[in-house]
């Protein structure tokens, strides 16, 4: 048995396809094979069954494939481990984000970080927190940022900041004329929300007494983009709450946004890494380039009543 053997299997695993998972590996489709055919041979037990199509894991090659990405896992932590003893901040870190903060966040300090950190690769996803949960419990990601607490084991979870939700209201909806504005406030006419999977739609929810359609009078519609339901309440149609990022460059000019009364209503971002992850410069960096980056008011945490998501 040998380490290749073993990303060999976690690469048909997660490619579930013998092809792209040699391409992935950088050897050639009957290398893979012939590889995955020894280890089984050795192990004396079939790993995948490969009358399916797509192939699959069989029951017992499904805990072998749990073992190795472990193996691996460790063996990744060593190398970065000797690496960090060494001052040697460089490398490949994979990192997903969720779809409503890449758009916000990232632009604001990704230059500025490349710049400075010239031997830094990252390797950047917008994915919905769930698929960033998996995708670093199977070692698929370094590093996710998204809202928390998620109270996941085997995750290690660091708080960076608090984003306030803010009201985005349309000028004929009753919120816009509103002076002073509570959760309890919020009508459940006319609300837009985000399509399922979205922990953003969640918290939303909740802050809105977990009222749980869109209602817009006869017309009920869920948005992928914050963007979309932004320009739904342009149009003179009802209202939504936005992570204050997405309205940053217009705050201080559109009519439309309007706060929350004290506490104000945020989701916690966090970075979030398997426990096993160990260059904590890289995290420190990362997380100084954020904080650098965002409105100061971000990290008085006392000032806001965190929304949880799950």
């Amino acid at each position: 048995m040998t380490l290749q053997q073993l990303e060999y299997i976690v690469a048909l695993d997660t490619h579930r396809h013998f092809v792209n998972a040699a391409e992935s590996c950088f050897v050639t489709q009957p290398t893979l094979t012939l590889q995955i055919k020894k280890l089984e041979t050795e192990m004396g037990v079939q790993i995948f069954d490969r009358s399916k199509h797509p192939i699959a894991p069989t029951k017992t090659g499904l805990r072998v494939i749990e073992s190795a990405r472990q193996i691996l896992r460790e063996v990744n932590s060593l190398k970065s481990f000797i690496s960090m003893e060494k001052d040697d901040l460089s490398g490949t870190f994979r990192i997903g984000v969720i779809p409503t903060v890449a758009p916000y966040l990232m632009p604001r300090f990704l230059k500025q970080f490349v710049d400075e950190n010239p031997k830094i690769n990252l390797v950047i996803r917008e994915i919905e927190s769930e698929q960033i949960i998996a995708d670093l419990k199977n070692d698929l990601l370094d590093i996710g940022i998204l809202a928390t607490p998620l109270d996941e084991n085997g995750l290690r979870e660091i708080p960076m900041y608090n984003e306030p939700f803010l009201i985005y209201s349309a000028e004929q909806h009753p919120l816009f004329i509103q002076e002073h504005i509570q959760p309890s406030d919020l009508p459940e006419k006319g609300l837009w929300l985000l399509n399922q999977g979205h922990c953003l739609r969640n918290q939303v929810l909740r802050v809105c007494s977990q009222k749980k359609n869109a209602q817009n009078n006869n017309l009920s519609y869920e948005s992928g983009s914050i963007e979309t339901l932004k320009n739904l309440v342009k149009n003179h149609m009802g209202y939504t709450l936005v992570p204050e990022l997405s309205v940053m460059e217009t705050i201080s000019s559109d009519d439309r946004i309007k706060r929350f009364d004290a506490p104000e209503p945020s989701r916690e971002i966090s970075m979030v890494v398997h426990q096993s992850f160990n260059k904590e410069a890289i995290l420190e960096i990362i997380k100084g380039a954020i904080l650098e980056n965002i409105p100061s008011h971000f990290r008085k945490a006392k000032t806001f009543n965190r929304i949880k998501w799950r």
